[in-house]
Parts: structure tokens; sequence; C-alpha cells
């Protein structure tokens, strides 16, 4: 967990997690969450210890959640107190802080939370955990969700597309996911940023031709160059969209649901060519011209939707497509832990619409000849390989291509990279 400075900044860490997931729990995307709990906040230090705590408790939601059945002869119905106990359970486990200073401290965030009629139920639940771990978390974990730290239904489709794999994707979920560093190539080299890393004391290894991961996460402010366009912040799984959409020069690249831009910036950091990058949202699209800006990258940004051409194409054939559609972001929950508790079973079925209709309205922008590289971030074949099957079976003119160097399509989640899949198809 980010440090804190004393024993008051932990019980106020404690109560602003206990507000974002309870925000979570009502609803609203932990990053807003966050954003909303920060502005309350005294400092810096308080801000990530919040974001920290906020992470770790919704990581491991379905856990806590089990412990407080465990724990609690009644346990509350008040679900700000109930997120209150998940975000000391959580930290409590994790051992980062001593268990007396815990517990103190969250009883004074209940108050801070003008939950005082609850203190003592807080002190009990927690003291009666620290007394009672090895028990109690054995009962927790007796259970799937406990256990798995996944929605019951997620964890019974894992099972069934993954029946080899699926216990190492549900555990890589719940981990902490690794910050890797996408160099840019036009502006230094992976020497000179390796060097640069080095000499601010920063350890890393290389772990792709363009990409460095950090042994520790750091906030980006900290992490020289990257100000400076020398370097984005971008997961090796991402990064093998530019490589293996195998764009030259002076083509012609369409980049459908492009942004925040991460891929845009990749495809041009690696060669000159004439790019749309396309978003239907106005304020996502200017996120993606701000990050083409630092990297001293240009492109033609518009708004528009992807399904329906005619609003934003001036009818010149494509010669690549990158179709990075909307999914359920399974593969990378571990950094949006909010998506395991938000997601339902049957929003899959509206994905896969949505990412069909995709594929048939930009197959007729791509040259004959030309690839289209199909990409989402999950680890449901429902949303991958179900979706090219059924769009090879309409497309006579489409053939799907080995990927380079005898990748799978399917990525999952591990050390090195969040889930991702990919499938190369070629317009005959």
């Amino acid at each position: 967990m980010a440090e804190v400075a004393s024993s008051a900044t932990l019980c106020e860490a404690y109560a602003g997690a206990a507000r974002v997931v309870d925000a979570v729990q009502r609803g609203d995307r932990l990053n807003d969450a966050l954003i909303k709990v920060d502005r309350s906040l005294s400092g810096a230090p308080e801000r990530a210890a919040v974001r920290d705590l906020a992470h770790v408790a919704l990581r491991g939601y379905g856990l806590v959640h089990e412990l407080v059945a465990a724990l609690a002869h009644r346990p509350p119905s008040d679900p700000l107190l109930l997120a209150l106990l998940y975000v000391c359970l959580a930290d409590l486990r994790h051992r980062r802080a001593k268990a007396f200073v815990a517990v103190d401290q969250a009883v004074r965030a209940t108050r801070l939370l003008d939950l005082h009629p609850a203190t003592g139920l807080v002190n009990a639940v927690l003291r009666n955990y620290v007394r009672r771990a090895d028990d109690v978390e054995a009962r927790a974990t007796s259970t799937d969700r406990g256990r798995w730290c996944h929605p019951q239904w997620w964890i019974d489709l894992l099972r069934a597309s993954h029946p080899r794999q699926w216990q190492e994707i549900c555990e890589a979920g719940n981990t902490h996911p690794p910050l890797t560093l996408r160099i840019n190539m036009r502006r230094t080299s992976m020497d000179e940023a390796r060097n640069s890393l080095d000499a601010a004391g920063i350890a890393h290894e290389q772990i792709g031709p363009s990409a460095i991961r950090l042994v520790k996460p750091l906030p980006i402010s900290q992490i020289p160059g990257f100000g400076a366009g020398l370097m984005s912040v971008q997961d090796l799984g991402a990064q093998f969209a530019a490589t293996w959409l195998d764009v030259r020069p002076g083509q012609r690249v369409l980049d459908a649901c492009a942004a925040p831009g991460g891929k845009t910036g990749h495809i041009l950091e690696r060669t000159e060519c004439d790019l749309l990058a396309l978003d239907n949202d106005a304020a996502r699209c200017a996120r993606v011209a701000e990050n083409l800006d630092r990297l001293g990258l240009h492109a033609l940004v518009r708004c528009g939707d992807a399904t329906q051409p005619q609003q934003w194409w001036d009818g010149q054939l494509f010669d690549r497509v990158l179709l990075d559609a909307p999914c359920s972001a399974s593969g990378i929950a571990r950094r949006h832990p909010d998506i395991k508790w938000h997601r339902r079973s049957a929003d899959l079925g509206q994905y896969a619409r949505v990412q069909t209709d995709l594929l048939r309205a930009l197959w007729p922008v791509l040259k004959p000849g030309g690839k289209l590289l199909y990409a989402t971030c999950s680890v449901f074949p429902v949303e991958n390989d179900e979706r090219i099957d059924v769009f090879l079976r309409e497309q006579p003119q489409a053939r799907r291509l080995e990927l380079p160097d005898g990748h799978a399509g399917q990525l999952l989640p591990d050390a090195f990279h969040d889930g991702f899949f990919y499938a190369l198809l070629e317009k005959r």
C-alpha cells in the first residue's frame, strides 16, 4: 500500500477508501468514484493510500464479503459501513498495518464517516478477525466467490471456456498489474531510455522490443522522459497490436475505436502512414489528440460512430484497419476491479452484437489485399473466436491469417501482460 504519513492519515485513508467502495457498490465506475473522493482529501499521500486501499478491497471483494458474513452475527445492512469493513479487512489480510493500529484507525474512520453507533461493531468484527484469522479465512474461501474473488457466473464461464487455465486466470485477475512502458523510438532509443531509468534509480527489465516493465509501479510524474513524450504507459499485450497490424510506410490506416490513443501512437511511432483515429466520444477524441501531441505525432482525429461509415468515411479504401472493439474488459479486470462486480452475464451478448456490427460495417472500407486486426481485452470466447467464426462464415472474402511467431490469438493475463485477443483477417 502507498505509505501514509501518520496514523491520522491512515484513518482518513480508510474513510476515503470506504467512500470509494461504497460508490462502486452503488454503480459508480471506480475511476469516477476516486476522482470525487480525491477532492475531499488533504494531500497526495492520502490520495495514493485511498487509491491503493480501494483497489485491494475491490480485487478481493468476494473474499471480504464472505469474511464479514463469517465474522458478524448479523452483517450490517448499511452499504457504507460494509464498505469500511471490506477496506479494513482487506488491509488487515495483507498485513499492511499492525493489527492494533489498523483496528484503532478503523474505529476512528467510523466516526469520520458519521457512523458513530457502529464503532463497537467495527471494533468487534476486526478484533474477531485478528483472533480467528485462520478459521474465518478457511470458512470464507470454502465458497467459489470467496476463494476466487470473482462473480459466480464469471467463474463458471471461465471453467467452461478455459478448463485448464481458469484458476490461473482468476488468480491473475486478483493481483496488482505490472506497469509497462512503451519507448517512443522516434524520440529516443531503448538504451537511452534504460540509462535514464537507471540514473533515476528505477529498477526495471526489458520485456519486448519497445517494452520495459518497472519492478515497482510509480506515478508517471516520477518517470523520466514521460512528459517529454519519450515513453508511454502501455501493457505488453496491447503493444502487440501495432506490430501485428503490419503497417507499411505510406499506407492508409484506420484506427477504429481509437481512444485513448495508445495503439494509435504506437502505430505512428513505428511507421510513417496516413492514419485516421476514430472514436464516438468527443472527450475521448480530445484525449487521443493530447496523447499524440505529447509524443510529437500526427493523425487525423475524428469523432464518429464506427458502425456508420457514411458519417465519416471519404470513400477512399484503407490498407489496414485496427478494430479495438468495445468488450467486457474481462482481461484487464485487475486494473479495473470494479468491472468484475458491475458486469452481468447478459452484457456479453450485447457486446457480441456490437462487435459483429463493427466487423460488418468496417469490412467494406478495407482494400482487397488489406488486413484488419480485430482486438479485444477480453478472455471470453463469445467476444473473441466465436465472433470471428461468425464473421468468416458470413464473409467469403475474408480469411484468417496466422499471427507472427506462432502466437495464439488469446493472450491470458500473467505476470507480463493483461488478457487480450487478436485475430488478423485479410481481404481476398
